[in-house]
């Protein structure tokens, strides 16, 4: 394959029919990727004929944006399946492995740079479409966003908001409703919502503030609240079918699962009083519906019908227990549980 004499090659020929410069044959070299056979009597790199597909299998390797380490163990991989007899080139099953989670690992990778910069393109339109008395304001919610965005706050929020000790499984599975996955490629819309949402769920964190906590926490306990938010989640979803339908609140399954989960938690009967109690309390107990309407800004594509979250579920349910029963307030010092 070589000219020369003895088989081996120079390094500018060896980068020549790479097609690749001296200064990067040099950098492998250094670094161990390329080892040369031996040196000339001047001193200079000499590399056998192996070295042309080794090199081409290299630059091959960086074309795909893969770090010099993992392309070194892709080659470690690759000569260990030729001294066993591999077929070498990622061919032996030891370096495909090693190939194959490589590239996967770049490709959640490079999913995340790319959803940092749809997120980054989205926040920078929202910026130039907005009215400049609004600039500076919109640049600071948004600069409090990290990039890709980040949920940590919103978890955080919710996790002071649950009653303290409820287990883990059931404070998880409330939390996979309650707090919204940012979109992928996010309208400059839904980047306003989340960074608005960001900038509501970091407040309470801050020194000398605290949130206000429901009636129904109190009285549940962690062992009851789990009970609780376990039934209300599948209440959430039965009024979710009617929100998506647009139907006006009224009693039914959805309702009745809604109290259910309240008699469960309470340990007590479901009774016309309980339900006007039930009604009275909630009607008064601390709202997230600053929360809930920007979460429903986030999750629904510009444009299309809003999609139902647990606050809107909620709000359904409640309607239709108030106009059920009637109630407008409820007797002070009596919750629904001494019914």
């Amino acid at each position: 394959m070589f000219t020369s004499y003895d088989g081996l090659c120079g390094i500018g020929e060896l980068a020549e029919l790479a097609g690749v410069t001296v200064k990067t044959v040099r950098f492998y070299s250094d670094r161990g990727l390329l080892p040369e056979v031996s040196r000339s009597a001047g001193g200079h790199r000499r590399y056998g004929p192996e070295a042309l597909g080794r090199l081409r299998l290299i630059r091959s390797l960086r074309a795909l944006d893969l770090s010099v380490p993992e392309v070194r163990r892709i080659l470690e991989a690759d000569d260990e399946a030729d001294d066993g007899n591999g077929t070498g080139h990622g061919g032996g099953g030891g370096a495909s492995a090693v190939l194959e989670s490589a590239v996967a690992e770049r490709l959640r990778e490079l999913g995340s740079e790319l959803r940092a910069l749809r997120w980054r393109e989205a926040a920078l339109r929202l910026v130039q479409e907005c009215p400049p008395g609004e600039r500076a304001g919109r640049l600071r919610l948004i600069g409090a966003v990290p990039l890709p965005p980040s949920t940590a706050p919103l978890v955080r929020f919710w996790r002071g908001w649950l009653p303290a000790r409820m287990p883990a499984r059931s404070a998880g599975a409330f939390l996979d409703v309650a707090v919204p996955q940012p979109p992928d490629d996010p309208a400059p819309s839904q980047v306003l919502a989340f960074a608005r949402l960001n900038a509501l769920t970091l407040a309470p964190c801050r020194p000398g503030t605290a949130q206000p906590q429901p009636e129904a926490h109190r009285a549940a306990g962690a062992r009851g609240a789990a009970v609780l938010y376990a039934g209300l989640a599948e209440a959430y979803e039965l009024a979710g079918v009617h929100l998506r339908r647009d139907r006006d609140p009224h009693p039914g399954e959805a309702l009745d699962g809604f109290v259910a989960a309240y008699t469960g938690a309470y340990g007590v009967r479901d009774t016309p009083d309980f339900r006007r109690r039930l009604a009275g309390q909630l009607a008064v107990d601390p709202r997230l519906d600053g929360y809930w309407e920007l979460v429903t800004e986030v999750i629904t594509v510009p444009g299309g019908r809003p999609e139902p979250t647990p606050g809107s579920a909620h709000d359904w349910l409640l309607a239709a227990l108030v106009g059920q029963t009637g109630a407008t307030g409820w007797d002070q010092g009596t919750s629904p549980r001494q019914s």
